[in-house]
């Protein structure tokens, strides 16, 4: 199970970290001319502040397990990415884009399994 989590949070990890960057640094325009529409239509600062969150919770996913410095901090990250892939189906839906729901329903499915996975205790071999 612990491999299996780590598989996923590496995975998440990645994919936020990319889509974050992106939304933190790049202009605007290139944005929407890499798919993402839906930036041309809200400030700027919202734009970063997603990207900046997602980043966050991309770092959040590994560094305090990794180190094992607040490992209680990652399932509050992923419940942090859940947060906003709920956002963003809402939003989503409220702009008539179901095409985007798919891949926040499965990111944010992801984060949660992570989020249940770090929060429960370990068993133990002989409770199995």
């Amino acid at each position: 199970m612990n491999l299996l989590l780590w598989l996923i949070q590496v995975l998440l990890a990645v994919a936020f970290g990319m889509a974050g960057f992106m939304k933190a640094i790049q202009p605007v325009d290139a944005l929407v001319q890499g798919g993402m529409a839906w930036a041309a239509q809200m400030p700027v600062a919202v734009v970063r502040l997603i990207g900046v969150s997602e980043l966050l919770g991309a770092i959040g996913l590994i560094l305090p397990a990794a180190t094992g410095i607040k490992p209680s901090l990652t399932p509050l990250a992923a419940l942090g990415l859940l947060t906003i892939m709920i956002l963003a189906m809402a939003f989503h839906v409220s702009r008539a884009e179901p095409g985007a729901l798919p891949i926040n329903i499965v990111l944010g499915g992801l984060a949660a399994f992570v989020a249940w996975g770090r929060t429960r205790k370990p068993q133990s071999r002989d409770n199995r």
